[in-house]
């Protein structure tokens, strides 16, 4: 009977798959509209002493100028250009013919996530960032509604368009974002205090919190929930970029930086994540790449069609800087993701996965 019951498995394809990865917790990050120019190339020359675009004339010269473009990104993305670079993955610099580009052609935000999130472009439906429910299933959702991962599956965001985005009504899956606070019983004191802090300091954006707030409600959560899968976007690099304000752009970025050290280093410290997760981290879109294109994108930009992944964790290779000639897509990782897990991803007409990413 044992051995009727096994073949009946096999035959259905219930059976579970050995696990292969050592990959146990996902923490999926992405930063809004991050150019992979400044990612492998550090400040713009064309752009990081023009007057118009900072606020004071060499002001960004001591702390972000080189020369070297690898002096310069090691000076704007510290941990990026050192732990990243050493331990993990950077795909995308196209200097090598190493490419990551969108598949959806709408080349803004909502569509950008929804492909990272669901692994399949949707040019038919989502063709605006306007807050309507995603009819697409997102890796999240598909996560949460498994036993194994209910109640342990989590998402942060500055944009108020991701409760939409990752459709919080249908998929259950809790999102702080945009000027949502900490809320529940059991609030630690630095939530209570995070909370206050957001409603004293607004940003200068009316659907957009500066991602301090992001990142530190993200951080206690994690501390006192340990979710297994976490997703944290941030945003301020797009916002700064829109207001063609090139100085904060790269502040922000060299603070987006610092968080990641800050998740990373609290992964390595922490028994349930250490050795046990990967953090992979991406772009919603690029940008235009001269003065009077670089604060746009989307489809009369095709070039914001060119994006970066990144990644780190215990099945990555340490490659570093990929400079083989490829191309890779964000709509890769939603089976990457799975697959990390050592789970299938529902969707069969989801994008491949990043076979550099397993093991």
């Amino acid at each position: 009977m044992a051995i009727l019951l096994i073949l009946m498995g096999l035959g259905f394809g219930y059976a579970p798959a050995q696990k292969t990865t050592q990959t146990e917790n996902i923490f999926l990050i992405t930063v809004d509209g991050l150019r992979w120019q400044e990612m492998f190339k550090g400040a713009d020359s064309l752009f990081v002493d023009d007057t118009g675009m900072s606020e004071s004339q060499g002001s960004l010269l001591k702390e972000f100028w080189d020369t070297d473009p690898l002096n310069r990104r090691e000076m704007l993305m510290p941990f990026t250009w050192s732990t990243l670079e050493e331990k993990g993955q950077l795909h995308g610099n196209r200097t090598y013919g190493n490419k990551v580009d969108l598949r959806n052609n709408m080349l803004f935000s909502y569509p950008g996530y929804n492909e990272i999130l669901t692994g399949s472009a949707d040019d038919e439906r989502i063709t605006s960032n306007a807050k309507n429910n995603n009819p697409n299933t997102t890796l999240l959702e598909h996560l949460q509604h498994m036993p194994a991962y209910k109640g342990k599956v989590m998402a942060f965001g500055s944009w108020d368009v991701f409760p939409y985005i990752i459709n919080e009504e249908r998929s259950e899956v809790p999102v702080n974002a945009a000027f949502d606070m900490a809320e529940g019983p059991n609030l630690t004191e630095a939530e209570r205090m995070i909370n206050r802090m957001q409603q004293e300091i607004r940003g200068p954006w009316a659907g957009v919190r500066l991602d301090p707030f992001t990142h530190h409600f993200a951080m206690e959560a994690i501390k006192k929930e340990a979710p297994k899968v976490v997703f944290i976007a941030y945003g301020e690099p797009d916002d700064w970029a829109h207001d063609n304000q090139y100085d904060e752009y790269l502040h922000s970025i060299k603070q987006f930086d610092a968080y990641l050290k800050d998740l990373w280093d609290y992964i390595q410290s922490t028994p349930q994540y250490k050795n046990k997760t990967t953090m992979i981290i991406t772009t919603d879109h690029g940008r235009g790449v001269d003065k009077t294109t670089w604060t746009g994108h989307g489809s009369g930009i095709p070039r914001s069609r060119e994006v970066w992944i990144a990644a780190i964790g215990p099945d990555s290779q340490p490659f570093g800087e990929v400079k083989k000639e490829a191309v890779l897509y964000p709509a890769m990782i939603a089976r990457t993701v799975f697959q990390l897990l050592a789970l299938p991803y529902p969707d069969g007409d989801a994008d491949a996965v990043i076979s550099d990413l397993l093991p």
